[in-house]
């Protein structure tokens, strides 16, 4: 019989009751993971905490009560403290991280440790797995390159982890690219798409979901993410005054709230901008089937899990020219990528796309069945078993 696969999975992006939405793609894959044969699965999901008073704060006193270890949708998951340092956390999370997961793991034994995040997951992961004389990977999604990998506190120890590890992860083909471009080495890099949950993310009826979310009559744009620069919502706001009839609905919370909503009200379309808060994953299906068209004029993106589940649903995407974009708008009726980042650009191709609009299952066709839970949780399993022999 083969012994089985002992991993250790490092993620600082994992949901908790704190914060359930929190790294659910991440959760997603690993419980695909600890279902494949002869693989063991432990879960580390550190937990940074700054120094009093800041530890009152109302953003970590649910962090504060979180158990240290418990089963997650029946994952094994441990979640150490470590202290979260303002000014200088950047350069030292990765140390204090991987001292938190050596206390926490005690004596148990492992094959390969993996790192669901490249910064400052990977690192730490380095530094564990010299310690314990194992080797690791590292997974590489979007602002974990896009920012750390250039960003001085953190770009040295990133190259240093990626140059260490015995095999190395991207979520596209144009995440690997920018990896190259900033000096991994692209022959130690797999491309690992994301997975898509086809019973839930898929086509239906689109009066239904709109009456159910009180949407109305009028054709509806939706950004799912957090409201934060990189994201690019100003870029949408900005383009209704050129799409009178359009409504936008913004789903996620963020430091930019207060500026979009006085951007909208500036522009004369506040009444036409509509705040939804976070929203639940289980309710995030019916929201997509409920829009017209979804926007995401993002600055980066590895390969965004909001563009993937939009086209699963049967609604088509307008998306800037990042990431993995030209990955997945492979057909027209799957949506446009916009020709350059601007509320023109935006309007021009929500236009387009609502004169002729692709059918529901046209849109979810254009997927090909390359995201899959299954087979994400396969190429995981094999993925980690090489870097176990190397």
């Amino acid at each position: 019989m083969t012994a089985p696969l002992r991993i250790l999975s490092i993620a600082t992006l994992f949901p908790d009751a704190a914060r359930p939405n929190f790294g659910l793609f991440v959760e997603r894959s690993l419980r695909v993971l600890a279902q494949q044969p002869g693989v063991e699965l432990l879960i580390v999901a550190p937990i940074g905490l700054p120094p009093f008073p800041l530890s009152l704060h109302p953003r970590y006193r649910a962090l504060r009560s979180l158990p240290h270890r418990e089963s997650w949708n029946g994952l094994k998951v441990l979640r150490p403290r470590f202290p979260l340092l303002p000014r200088v956390g950047t350069r030292i999370n990765p140390a204090l991280i991987a001292r938190a997961v050596r206390r926490a793991i005690g004596n148990r034994e492992f094959d390969v440790v993996d790192a669901q995040f490249f910064y400052p997951d990977g690192p730490a992961a380095m530094r564990v797995g010299a310690a314990l004389g194992l080797p690791y990977s590292v997974k590489a999604r979007g602002a974990d390159i896009s920012h750390f990998g250039h960003a001085p506190a953190s770009a040295p120890q990133l190259r240093r982890a990626a140059d260490g590890a015995a095999g190395l992860l991207a979520v596209s083909d144009a995440m690997r690219r920018d990896m190259a471009a900033i000096g991994i080495d692209p022959a130690k890099i797999t491309v690992h798409y994301t997975g898509i949950d086809r019973s839930r993310f898929c086509p239906g009826d689109r009066s239904e979901a709109r009456r159910a979310r009180g949407l109305g009559d009028a054709p509806a744009l939706l950004t799912v993410g957090a409201l934060i620069p990189r994201k690019g919502q100003a870029l949408v706001i900005e383009a209704l005054p050129m799409l009178p009839e359009f409504h936008y609905w913004l789903a996620g919370s963020g430091e930019e709230e207060s500026r979009y909503r006085a951007l909208a009200a500036r522009l004369g379309v506040a009444e036409r901008v509509h705040f939804l808060g976070p929203v639940a994953n289980a309710d995030l299906p019916a929201l997509y089937r409920a829009a017209n068209i979804v926007v995401m004029p993002s600055v980066s993106e590895g390969l965004a899990n909001a563009w993937v589940e939009a086209l699963a649903c049967g609604t088509p995407i307008v998306i800037s020219d990042a990431g993995g974009a030209a990955e997945l708008v492979t057909a027209p009726d799957a949506g446009r990528i916009l020709s350059e980042r601007t509320p023109a650009a935006i309007a021009d191709a929500v236009r387009a796309l609502h004169a002729a609009p692709p059918s529901p299952q046209r849109v979810a066709a254009s997927l090909e069945g390359r995201f899959d839970w299954d087979r994400n949780g396969r190429e995981l399993a094999a993925h980690l078993r090489r870097c176990a022999r190397r």
